[in-house]
């Protein structure tokens, strides 16, 4: 009996152990077949399932620095920096209702303004709250725990000179890409590769797995360094802008150039927004909202440059033996000059018969005209081509154009006249510069640049000579002779000889044609010391009021560019060629070191 119950029970037993075995089999293929149905919802779900179920796999954005814009002597124009902003994932925030408080309390933001940028957005993971934080408001938040909320890192974009340079530098859009200036010149340049690695997530989140065959390092951009001197182009601007309040003028413009190298050490372009305006004004522009996204007229708005433009004339008439400097010209003692044509040309003062060198120290449109009509119509063009004028000077300023220029098929004997005495031509203020750097340079055109070598040699740009050294040279002592005997005696430096040419041009009409008799562009285009040129310097003061005081060139732009080239000179070391100067001029006056 007990055999058999004995032999029963163990019957049962293996029974029950044959059961629970495979009743455990069963569960654990029942629960290896839910992790992987699981496993593979996760990774590869079902097309129905997908758009809900979203991807369980995450990429962190590394970005890239943006280069920094440097002066030519590495002083920081513009510079990137990394900050945050807050977001909020509304899935994450544990009270809705009161995230908006909490950040108020904890960092100070507008908890309205939070609540306004959630509503509609109650859905989305990612909402942004705030504009670049503080790094205490960064600090609190990082140490608050506050479900839900996160930092978003972006890059900052900083000018450390402020406004100084602003059109010329530029500025970058929300996606730190270059909209203007250099910052859209060197874009492609200064924009870096942005860094990113993808890892799998959890629900909350979190990294699970980080794949290193994903991770892409970030690459910063690249630094640029300008020709630009900050040092210069501030005082450039202020001092310009004072001329521009005193004379209540329209605006004015100022480019500094290094004749040897055509090295730009300073463009300003100011626009006097607070004159009123005046009959014969063209339609105000729209305005720019941002300052450093309007356009750079020093190389985008022609003007007529007047009687700046006779030393070209004379240089090329000079070297090509249609006269000489010491011949004397029949020019009117009292009357208005008539040309061939019958045309009548007019001159401020009236000297009688003068040699060709006076003409120009006297800026006599007679004898201008003279000399005109002896050339070929050919040659006045081959003129104006050889000195670059109708043609880009392709320094590297943004919307740069060739200026305007009578076409051969247009050309009558009235443009023959008025090309030599500055009218009927538009210039750009960069054009000027470097067709002037002729006569510094040793009869050299210079290739103007914005962007600084950065190799160790430092060596120029391609030139072309478009006169002989000699003529170069003849030129330039006549135009000494303007501002000691000439329209420059006005605007003389106390320290440096200074050889330039002044200009007082007729506003042009913005409609119908034809130009004001009272309204005029003054200008004025010097260099120096006069042996040995380093600068070039040109003005333009647009439409100054003849109700306050002078309008002529030498006595409205003059002093300007004789200032520009003192402090200039002065700060580059060096040192002053009149006998009888004593010191130097005060550097800095009212300019500022820049940081």
């Amino acid at each position: 009996m007990s055999e058999q119950t004995e032999a029963r029970q163990a019957w049962q037993q293996r029974r029950i152990d044959s059961w629970t075995s495979l009743l455990l089999l069963g569960v654990m293929v029942l629960t290896a077949g839910c992790i992987v149905r699981i496993v593979q919802l996760k990774i590869q779900p079902d097309q129905r399932l997908a758009a809900a179920a979203g991807s369980p796999f995450s990429t962190r954005v590394e970005p890239a620095r943006r280069g920094d814009l440097l002066d030519r002597r590495g002083r920081i124009i513009a510079t990137t920096t990394l900050g945050h902003r807050a977001f909020i994932d509304p899935a994450m925030v544990t009270d809705v209702a009161t995230i908006g408080v909490d950040l108020q309390e904890l960092v100070g933001l507008d908890a309205v303004e939070i609540d306004r940028r959630m509503g509609p957005r109650l859905h989305s993971r990612f909402v942004p709250v705030s504009d670049i934080l503080e790094p205490w408001q960064v600090e609190r938040i990082r140490r608050s725990g506050l479900d839900g909320v996160g930092l978003e890192p972006r890059l900052v974009r900083h000018y450390p000179q402020e406004s100084t340079a602003a059109q010329l530098i530029g500025a970058v859009g929300f996606e730190h890409t270059g909209l203007g200036g250099a910052e859209h010149l060197l874009d492609v340049d200064l924009t870096g590769s942005t860094g990113r690695m993808d890892y799998l997530r959890d629900v909350r989140r979190r990294p699970l797995w980080i794949d290193p065959d994903t991770f892409q390092p970030h690459d910063d951009g690249d630094d640029r360094r300008l020709t630009i001197d900050m040092v210069i182009q501030r005082h450039v601007e202020q001092r310009l802008e004072a001329e521009i309040r005193t004379r209540n003028a329209a605006g004015g413009r100022v480019v500094v150039v290094d004749p040897v190298t055509g090295e730009l050490l300073a463009l300003a372009d100011i626009v006097n927004d607070e004159r009123a305006p005046r009959e014969g004004d063209p339609e105000p522009e729209e305005t720019v909202p941002n300052p450093r996204l309007a356009r750079n007229r020093c190389g985008t708005d022609p003007y007529e440059p007047g009687s700046t433009f006779k030393p070209f004339i004379w240089a090329f008439a000079t070297e090509h033996g249609v006269v000489t400097p010491d011949e004397v010209l029949p020019t009117p003692d009292a009357v208005p000059h008539r040309t061939e044509s019958g045309r009548r040309i007019r001159d401020v003062h009236y000297y009688g018969a003068s040699t060709w060198e006076k003409v120009l120290v006297k800026s006599m449109n007679s004898g201008m005209a003279i000399v005109a009509e002896r050339l070929e119509p050919t040659a006045m063009q081959s003129c104006i081509r050889r000195f670059g004028f109708g043609t880009r000077t392709h320094c590297g300023l943004p919307g740069e154009t060739v200026g305007l220029v009578t076409s051969d098929s247009k050309w009558t004997s009235y443009t023959q006249v008025s090309v030599a005495m500055g009218h009927e031509i538009g210039v750009t203020p960069l054009q000027m510069v470097r067709a002037f750097s002729v006569f510094a340079s040793d009869g050299n055109l210079p290739a103007l640049q914005l962007l600084a070598n950065d190799d160790s040699t430092d060596t120029p740009r391609i030139r072309h000579r478009i006169i002989e050294p000699s003529t170069a040279w003849l030129t330039r002592q006549t135009m000494r002779k303007v501002m000691t005997d000439g329209t420059g005696r006005k605007c003389q430096s106390d320290w440096y000889q200074l050889f330039g040419k002044s200009g007082t041009a007729q506003l042009p009409k913005a409609e119908g044609g034809g130009y004001h008799e009272d309204r005029y562009i003054s200008s004025f285009i010097a260099g120096a010391p006069l042996d040995t040129p380093r600068l070039v310097v040109l003005c333009v003061i647009e439409d100054p009021d003849r109700r306050i005081g002078p309008y002529y060139g030498g006595l409205v732009a003059g002093p300007v560019v004789r200032d520009v080239i003192d402090h200039a000179l002065a700060y580059l070391g060096t040192p002053p060629d009149l006998e009888d100067s004593e010191g130097l001029p005060d550097l800095l006056v009212g300019a500022g070191e820049p940081r």
